[in-house]
């Protein structure tokens, strides 16, 4: 018996190696969709691990890092946040009022 595949549709899904959480402590979306400033998921809206071990979407973290009243603390467990990441870009390079949209280095 010999088959023949004349045609082939590929169906593929990912989804981020983060802990236990699935959705963003900020913004509430899961980590495979987008925060709200993203319209697609993936390296335009990577995430970020804290060494408290939370993780958040890279532009919710940023909101929430530049607001006066989170005092640079984690919005989970309040310690002063410090992101796990190597590659995650720097948080001081993150001013206060600076728009975020630009694709991470």
């Amino acid at each position: 018996m010999k088959v023949t595949i004349k045609e082939w549709n590929a169906v593929a899904a990912w989804r981020w190696d983060m802990p236990d959480d699935d959705v963003c402590g900020i913004c509430r979306n899961p980590y495979d969709s987008t925060c709200s400033k993203c319209k697609f998921p993936g390296d335009e809206c990577p995430l970020l691990l804290g060494e408290c071990n939370h993780s958040f979407h890279m532009h919710c973290i940023f909101s929430w890092l530049r607001q006066e009243s989170s005092q640079e603390k984690c919005p989970m467990c309040r310690q002063p946040f410090k992101s796990k990441s190597q590659d995650a870009p720097a948080l001081e390079s993150q001013p206060r009022g600076q728009d975020t949209t630009a694709t991470p280095v």
